[in-house]
């Protein structure tokens, strides 16, 4: 009796998962619209410290783009190295370059949300492209499809990231966790629950900025001025994605998987001040993963063998099936090849995430 109640819990838990990862491709077949090529000036945001040479690799990708009417945003965040000659340098040849040095001060002492409302506030348009400083456009029309996605409804545009590839077994984990990050919100967006961005290639308007105050909700955070923000002001009607290739930007991963590990810990407190309902269907799919397996393993001993192989089976040949879609119109080669791996690591991943912030907040914590 109890074996055949774990079992239909088996069941429930392995098709709330088959139905995440079927929700997981509901951005891949979208309809295709025309889009009127965009026409409106649009401000670049890059927010900068101690990254010259991030800026001396990538900025000239962005200052190429092939748009009308751009101006580039660069804020220098109190930079010790000498990121203030780099973006000097490219600003005495590039006319559409705007500087905003931006210096400690006692009440928001190395404040990145500070530093960009300042950024916000000298940009010259209404329409807003952000991107790290670490990353690059991965075509010269990343301008051009990121701005076609605005209209007279939609002011807020989620865009994606890639991760740099590199053969060695943290980039895997990193980039996997990153892809299911992403398939999170920019499904969920599609589905119209926005919940959460990536900064490193978010668009707004300046009006949309101003509606919610700026980042004054979290201003103390150090963290959560792409996703808090959306969380602030996203909803169904005004917020929609862009997965088009050109769209993408590709982030180069130099931290350790030890800095990438804290930097979760990090952005699992910022989690909590996500609404209820995002933080239900986000906690669902973890708790729902943790029991297919926890549960799975147990039946393989103790149930017939042929049912539990069956649901396992289906499970990850719809899993395979849903990320090598993600992998291929995303952009993220070699993942699929390593699938049992990587999912099984990501949710080893979460759990020891969890367990961490239970004992201690992470260092550097404000």
């Amino acid at each position: 009796m109890i074996l055949t109640v774990v079992f239909y819990i088996f069941v429930a838990f392995t098709a709330i998962q088959i139905v995440y990862y079927l929700i997981f491709t509901s951005v891949f077949f979208t309809k295709k619209s025309t889009k009127k090529q965009a026409k409106f000036p649009v401000s670049v945001i890059i927010f900068a410290k101690n990254n010259a040479e991030n800026l001396t690799n990538f900025l000239p990708s962005i200052l190429s783009q092939n748009y009308p009417t751009f101006e580039v945003v660069l804020i220098d965040n109190n930079s010790s190295d000498n990121t203030e000659e780099v973006i000097n340098s490219f600003s005495e040849i590039n006319s559409n370059i705007k500087i905003v040095n931006v210096e400690n001060n006692e009440a928001f002492w190395g404040s990145k949300k500070y530093a960009l409302t300042l950024g916000i506030k000298a940009a010259k348009y209404e329409h807003l492209l952000f991107i790290e400083a670490n990353c690059k456009p991965i075509s010269e029309n990343w301008l051009l499809e990121m701005s076609k996605e605005f209209t007279d409804k939609k002011s807020i545009v989620l865009g994606y990231s890639t991760l740099n590839n590199e053969k060695n077994i943290p980039n895997f984990l990193i980039r996997f966790y990153h892809l299911i990050t992403a398939l999170k919100y920019l499904n969920f967006a599609k589905l119209g629950m926005p919940f959460m961005a990536d900064g490193k290639n978010l668009a707004y308007t300046k009006s949309e900025f101003y509606r919610a105050k700026g980042y004054i909700n979290h201003m103390k955070l150090e963290l959560g001025e792409d996703d808090l923000f959306i969380q602030d002001t996203a909803n169904e009607i005004n917020t929609t994605f862009c997965i088009h290739n050109n769209s993408f930007t590709e982030a180069i991963l130099k931290d350790s998987f030890l800095d990438w590990f804290q930097l979760q810990r990090k952005k699992m407190f910022v989690k909590k001040r996500y609404q209820p309902k995002h933080r239900f269907l986000i906690g669902l799919f973890s708790i729902s993963k943790i029991f297919f397996y926890a549960l799975g393993i147990i039946l393989l001993f103790f149930y017939p063998l042929q049912s539990i192989l069956l649901l396992i089976g289906i499970y990850f040949l719809i899993q395979f099936i849903v990320i090598g879609i993600a992998s291929k119109r995303l952009e993220e080669k070699n993942l699929i090849f390593f699938l049992p791996f990587l999912d099984f690591s990501f949710l080893l991943i979460q759990i020891t995430i969890f367990i961490a912030n239970l004992t201690s907040k992470p260092t550097h914590w404000k």
